[in-house]
């Protein structure tokens, strides 16, 4: 494990685990972590080619949060010019989670408010443990979410629900966020990393190609008219026919055996 004081990066195989390391502060986002998980995430992204590739990752936090929210005491002292800075290094980081060639799932462990919601609706999906909190509070403070937090809140849960949270700022429990959609699975605190680290050795385990074509397609298809999307869904299927790996995959379907895929 390699420690780089804010965020830890583990690798085992193909999957990346990272972990936000601020505990005595419940992970609260300030601009250098917000800088140091950038930087986090540039690495693995450099190392999403070749054999020994990052095909999955896993985002959590240490101690009894994900992120608890953003850092208020730095935040309280903010200008509108660096409250804009600190929203865009926000939003620049959810964007490159997004764009990540490979699916980046959050375990929830704890409080994931503010900032930490928002960085976990920019991960593909989420998975809660029992008794994790999560919500959009920042209205509470006379602010409001500034890292993408309106939008891709609206775009997992829907409109009307989407403005519900946002507008009051209140929290809701895991097991309220599975019903509207909010996160994936609840699962209890013990096991969590254990059944991400289990999804990700599964999605690892599919053509990485095929993976990250399926990303882009449904990122872009959530922005655009459903006739463009799916223009655009048939040319990366197409596009995959050029593969090595399709050719592998499909010649172990018919062989009955397990495809190896290399990601070219």
């Amino acid at each position: 494990m390699t420690d780089t004081d804010l965020v830890l990066v583990e690798r085992t195989g193909a999957i990346a685990t990272l972990t936000i390391n601020r505990p005595t502060k419940m992970n609260a986002l300030n601009a250098h972590l917000v800088t140091e998980l950038a930087r986090a995430f540039e690495a693995l992204a450099a190392a999403a080619d070749g054999e020994d590739a990052v095909r999955a990752a896993i985002l959590t936090g240490a101690g009894k949060a994900f992120v608890a929210g953003a850092d208020i005491g730095e935040m309280s002292e903010m200008t509108p010019v660096a409250a804009k800075r600190f929203a865009d290094a926000g939003q620049r980081l959810c964007h490159r989670i997004e764009a990540l060639p490979f699916p980046v799932i959050a375990a929830v462990n704890g409080f994931a408010l503010g900032g930490g919601c928002e960085l976990a609706l920019a991960c593909d999906f989420i998975y809660a443990a029992e008794g994790a909190k999560l919500g959009l509070p920042e209205v509470t403070l006379g602010v409001m979410p500034g890292f993408g937090g309106t939008q891709r809140l609206l775009r997992r849960v829907g409109a009307a629900r989407a403005r519900e949270l946002v507008y009051t700022g209140d929290m809701v429990s895991a097991e309220q966020a599975l019903v509207m959609g909010l996160v994936n699975a609840v699962h209890p605190a013990a096991e969590l990393v254990l059944k991400a680290k289990e999804t990700a050795q599964k999605i690892a385990s599919r053509g990485p190609l095929a993976v990250a074509a399926a990303k882009r397609v449904m990122l872009h298809g959530e922005g655009v008219d459903l006739a463009s999307a799916c223009e655009h869904e048939a040319q990366s299927f197409a596009g995959l026919f050029g593969s090595e790996d399709q050719r592998e995959g499909m010649k172990a379907f018919l062989g009955k055996t397990k495809p190896s895929f290399l990601g070219r």
